[in-house]
């Protein structure tokens, strides 16, 4: 069975994209419609910007979700997905690529989703950190012995790494805790605030009242949701799930798990990445993996 699955943010670079907008006019006019929907003309930080231009929350999120789906209504017939799945910003991707979401009203949320994002870390200073080398539940002891601080595991990326979240002191004093505990890398990452945890909240508010006003349809497969890695296909559930997913933790390791047992063995990545195929194969290196950009 085929699974597609969407890369989140932290997967861009300068150029992503272009190939397909020069060479494909189904991609060309997608990427003006979302020009005009957008106001700005964000092909051109795509192609042409800087490092700093894509780093962006506002530029970063839009642009990998067009990058991907872009690409998915590219295959045309050969787009015959299974099951899909997306890492945070990726779910979106997913939701649209599998006929949940039109195109236009998945680019409105995504734009919503950085925006109100970038206010809440702007809000409250905090951050993320990676950890690498320790079991899930030894990570999760440690979170929870931190009461003083917000800090919650945020993506359960695959086994022996985990990234937490949370404020600036409380993820640098799990660090500390993590590496006596044995990590073999407790390190901070330079993202712009603590995803995927309660400090989120305000963020949560603002994107909750617009997927409530956003019409969702039933999707050509099972989307299996990050907030509790299982096959939805109801509308109203997918949009609960959607609304949990920016305060809770991003559920990959279990996703893929779920996605391989109900009978996945081909996963193609699509995106200007292939983090998520690295990840795969670390739940299972029996699978096929490739990737599309």
């Amino acid at each position: 069975m085929k699974a597609y699955v969407f890369p989140g943010q932290g997967a861009q670079f300068v150029g992503m994209g272009k190939e397909l907008y020069d060479n494909n006019p189904v991609a060309r006019e997608l990427f003006e419609k979302a020009n005009e929907i957008l106001g700005f003309r964000i092909t051109d930080l795509m192609f042409a910007g800087t490092d700093e231009d894509l780093k962006q929350t506002k530029v970063i999120q839009p642009a990998i979700f067009l990058h991907s789906v872009i690409l998915a209504k590219t295959l045309g017939e050969e787009f015959k997905p299974d099951m899909v799945a997306g890492h945070s910003l990726g779910e979106f991707s997913a939701l649209v690529s599998a006929g949940a979401l039109s195109f236009e009203d998945g680019l409105k949320l995504v734009y919503k989703r950085a925006l109100a994002m970038q206010k809440a870390c702007e809000k409250t200073p905090s951050t993320m950190a990676a950890v690498l080398g320790l079991p899930d539940e030894k990570v999760e002891e440690i979170c929870n012995q931190i009461t003083d601080e917000v800090v919650v595991p945020a993506n359960y990326n695959c086994p022996g790494q985990l990234v937490i979240s949370g404020s600036i002191p409380g993820i640098d004093l799990a660090c500390e805790k993590l590496k006596e505990a044995g990590a073999k890398r407790a390190l901070k990452l330079n993202v712009g605030g603590a995803f995927h945890s309660p400090l989120m909240e305000p963020a949560r508010e603002e994107l909750a009242e617009a997927i409530e006003n956003t019409t969702f349809s039933q999707p050509v497969c099972p989307v299996y949701q990050n907030v509790n890695a299982q096959p939805e296909t109801d509308p109203a559930t997918i949009k609960a799930n959607l609304v949990a997913q920016l305060t809770a933790p991003v559920r990959w390791t279990q996703t893929a798990t779920n996605m391989i047992a109900g009978g996945a063995t081909h996963f193609t990545e699509l995106g200007p990445s292939n983090v998520l195929q690295g990840l795969v194969k670390k739940v299972n290196k029996e699978v096929v993996t490739e990737g599309k950009q």
